[in-house]
């Protein structure tokens, strides 16, 4: 294409009553994401690509989440609802600046693809005035059927005014149009309300670009692509639909996944080369995983990073703000939330690591937590690199563990640990004979005792 403005009007004034959720129907999460963001993100992109997005009244946390995806937009409030045109009309502001083309689309088709966008768009520039989205349906019972005679569109016929041969066609419309946007104005103002129900149907502008004597034609996409989102069933099937999407498009940058249809993704994954995900396995978003990581079974993880050839799981779960170093290990029953695990650090069993710093090739012996909730607030535990801390341990935050430091098994520590320093917490004469002498061991060989 050359270079065209645009403006996307995105309509997500509905309430969704039939999710039967307090949650606006636009703002319900697919792969991580709202379904709003899905379209805001597909949509053009670019100092010539306007966007505007028409909401309900007290829809704010619409708008913010409009202007957390897309800061660029425009918001505009539909006060009443009558009917797709006079949603358009809501952003009459924006239409009336002129852009070249003019798409609009439904903020609950999460589905919808930038490719789709840009056909679209080149049906504009090869001399169209209107470009309808079309798909052709296994089952096209409730949809408007596309009435085409040679290659132009020549009206939108809703099924309940269609004849028996027009029910017949499987062809329907998605809703998804684009206008010249330098003559859209002025048809869409033309709309009337002479129906049953008094309201303004976008869909009859087809009839008014015939009249002018101008061309309206169709673009094809698959049903997927335009599935609406109206109940939770239908959420659920279009989650199926995205996740095949992003497997597929994992597997082809390398990921190997050993069975694809266990494993579930965000939108917004990222990953490195020669990554590994076994069965299983929940990924939430703002999620980025490194080169040659494996992720094992039963591992969840939410908004973390994850280093190079570092291994999680099984049965690991990291929350928001864990950081993993490049080979760090995360083992089994092991939880990490707003932590960072430098290089080499090896948490392998039935540990919490929360609001910490990890040195590294630090060593977290199973059973070990970092007690970082006093009643009121959160407090930071730092461990310096090359510590040893013995299983069934417990750092009462907010304290130090200097590098190279060893906590004896069973640990109570309530006060900063300097470098290279024993502590011993327990009383049993034994424990701290036997602590002693694998510190001294420790010390001979320079390093900490193997892990756990």
């Amino acid at each position: 294409m050359t270079a065209r403005s645009s403006l996307t009007i995105v309509l997500a004034a509905g309430e969704g009553t039939r999710m039967r959720s307090s949650t606006p129907k636009v703002l319900h999460p697919l792969a991580g994401q709202s379904l709003l963001a899905h379209v805001l993100d597909a949509a053009p992109h670019g100092a010539d690509a306007g966007l505007a997005v028409v909401i309900g009244p007290g829809h704010e946390a619409v708008a913010a989440e409009v202007k957390r995806v897309r800061p660029d937009a425009a918001t505009f409030v539909q006060d009443e609802r009558l009917g797709t045109a006079h949603a358009v009309l809501a952003a009459r502001d924006a239409i009336a600046r002129g852009a070249d083309d003019l798409l609009i689309v439904f903020g609950d088709t999460p589905l919808i693809s930038a490719a789709t966008f840009q056909r679209l768009r080149a049906a504009l520039e090869a001399g169209a005035t209107l470009a309808v989205l079309g798909f052709r349906a296994a089952d096209p019972t409730g949809y408007g059927r596309l009435l085409v005679k040679g290659s132009r569109l020549t009206a939108i016929r809703e099924e309940p005014d269609a004849t028996a041969e027009e029910r017949a066609i499987r062809l329907c419309n998605a809703g998804v149009m684009a206008f010249d946007g330098r003559k859209a104005l002025a048809m869409i103002e033309k709309i009337g309300s002479s129906n049953s129900k008094g309201e303004y149907y976008l869909t009859d502008v087809v009839g008014i670009v015939r009249d002018l004597g101008l061309e309206a034609v169709v673009i094809e996409t698959s049903e997927d692509e335009v599935r609406g989102i109206n109940t939770k069933a239908q959420l659920a099937e279009a989650e199926q639909v995205m996740q095949a999407r992003l497997r597929k498009a994992a597997l082809e940058a390398g990921v190997t996944m050993i069975a694809p249809d266990t494993v579930y993704l965000a939108a917004d994954t990222r990953f490195g080369n020669d990554v590994t995900i076994e069965p299983f396995v929940v990924i939430g978003p703002g999620v980025a995983i490194s080169d040659g990581a494996v992720i094992h079974s039963f591992s969840h993880i939410v908004q973390s990073s994850i280093g190079k050839n570092a291994s999680v799981g099984p049965y690991a779960r990291l929350r928001p703000g864990a950081s993993l170093g490049d080979g760090a290990r995360v083992g089994n029953f092991v939880e990490i939330k707003a932590a960072t695990l430098e290089p080499g650090v090896k948490v392998n069993h039935l540990s919490y690591i929360g609001d910490a710093h990890v040195g590294s090739n630090a060593n977290i012996g199973a059973g070990t937590i970092t007690c970082n909730y006093d009643g009121f607030g959160k407090h930071k535990t730092e461990i310096g690199q090359g510590a040893f801390i013995g299983t069934n341990s417990s750092l009462v935050a907010p304290v130090k563990i200097g590098s190279r430091a060893y906590i004896g098994s069973g640990s109570v520590i309530t006060r900063d640990v300097p470098e290279d320093a024993l502590a011993l917490e327990r009383n049993e004469q034994i424990n701290r004979e036997g602590g002693a002498k694998r510190y001294r061991e420790m010390k001979t060989r320079g390093k900490p005792p193997k892990a756990d």
